[in-house]
């Protein structure tokens, strides 16, 4: 069963209106632990609309973003779209990251355009604090660059961890996961030394490589798992 671990709610001006106007209604975008259920999403709705925005477009959004980290005032309208409190007559547009089991998934309800929906996620970027709104940005700008698929390939890309791509857990508690995963986890919860978890993580290793038997379907993925629990636990 799905659950939402990040959700934006859009409100924004329907196609046939003459006027351009986004406002952000209920915002649930976790920043912690990094890099964070919120960015992940708001990097995953740029990236969907990221092929379709024109190529100045992109340059004036590049150019808020900078505003917004810093904290400056950004002049209405932006980009031919004028950012508002007020939802009343708008459109509804809401993006969730959810966790599928041990998946993460992107779902969208509605029909904003890229170039809203962009614009709507750079604004919500903009109310996290000032002194994680670089690691928020960061974010955004990496899914403003993505030209693939809207999967765990992004994710991986949004959140800089090749190892646990799409895993829940690997984000919700890193250290706990990589235990996991290595099979190094006790019930009363005590650590391994960095000599455990070398000789273990060879040892997976070595049993996952295709050149020891192993199936070639999905070893470079077991492999890339492992080599970031390994990282995870030596810091």
């Amino acid at each position: 069963m799905s659950f939402a671990l990040a959700e934006l709610e859009v409100f924004h001006s329907r196609s046939y209106s003459p006027t351009r106007r986004i406002a952000l209604g209920r915002r649930e975008l976790p920043l912690e632990p990094p890099p964070g259920f919120g960015p992940l999403l708001l990097g995953g709705i740029v990236a969907v609309g990221a092929d379709d925005l024109e190529p100045d477009d992109v340059e004036a959004l590049l150019m808020l973003m900078a505003q917004l980290e810093h904290g400056k005032r950004v002049v209405q309208p932006r980009i031919r779209n004028r950012f508002q409190t007020d939802q009343h007559g708008l459109g509804r547009t809401v993006g969730r990251l959810l966790g599928d089991g041990e998946q993460l998934e992107y779902d969208f309800e509605g029909n904003g355009s890229p170039l809203q929906m962009t614009l709507a996620s750079i604004y919500a970027a903009g109310h996290a604090p000032m002194m994680l709104r670089p690691r928020v940005f960061d974010v955004l700008r990496k899914g403003l660059r993505w030209r693939g698929p809207i999967d765990g390939a992004l994710i991986t890309h949004l959140s800089g961890r090749h190892g646990a791509p799409t895993s829940v857990a690997a984000y919700i508690d890193p250290n706990r996961w990589a235990l996991d995963l290595l099979g190094l986890a006790t019930a009363d919860g005590g650590t391994s030394s960095k000599r455990d978890v070398q000789r273990r993580f060879r040892k997976l290793v070595r049993d996952a490589h295709p050149d020891h038997g192993a199936e070639n379907e999905g070893a470079a993925q077991r492999i890339a798992e492992l080599t970031e629990a390994r990282r995870i636990l030596l810091g």
